[in-house]
């Protein structure tokens, strides 16, 4: 049976809309995923373009709100937030019953300097995510 997962974050314009896209990919048949966050923004350009460059379009993903997902009535086997606690970041909650993980990430959207170095940093985190996902799925049990 396949799993349903929910990454969140604060404003799900970044780390969660990577990690969600990286489990549909790498999760195939096995696990679907979607993102939210506490307060939605806008989709971050320098994830739009890291994501295009591993050839996973995600330019037309709109961030959503944790709370208008629960109110739509989905659930989830596996609720993961992404947000960085050591910054202050709050990390949003989803209710109801769910396996809970938490998987620290920087928040590309507070990166400041010139568009290369953003850009480069963007690739850094979206690297880390990439590899916490692969490495998630291949040690998940799917008999669970």
């Amino acid at each position: 049976m396949e799993k349903k997962a929910l990454f969140i974050c604060v404003h799900n314009s970044a780390r969660s809309q990577m990690a969600a896209a990286f489990t549909n990919v790498y999760g195939k048949g096995r696990i679907t995923a979607d993102s939210a966050g506490l307060e939605p923004g806008v989709l971050n350009p320098y994830v739009v373009e890291a994501m295009k460059e591993k050839g996973i379009d995600i330019s037309r993903n709109k961030p959503k709100s944790v709370m208008d997902v629960y109110n739509a009535g989905r659930s989830f086997d596996i609720v993961i937030t992404v947000c960085d606690p050591k910054v202050g970041q709050t990390c949003p909650v989803f209710p109801g019953e769910a396996e809970r993980l938490h998987w620290g990430f920087p928040d590309p959207s507070g990166l400041k300097g010139e568009e290369s170095f953003i850009l480069e940093e963007t690739r850094k985190i979206r690297d880390r995510i990439e590899e916490k996902v692969k490495q998630w799925i291949k040690e998940m049990e799917w008999t669970r």
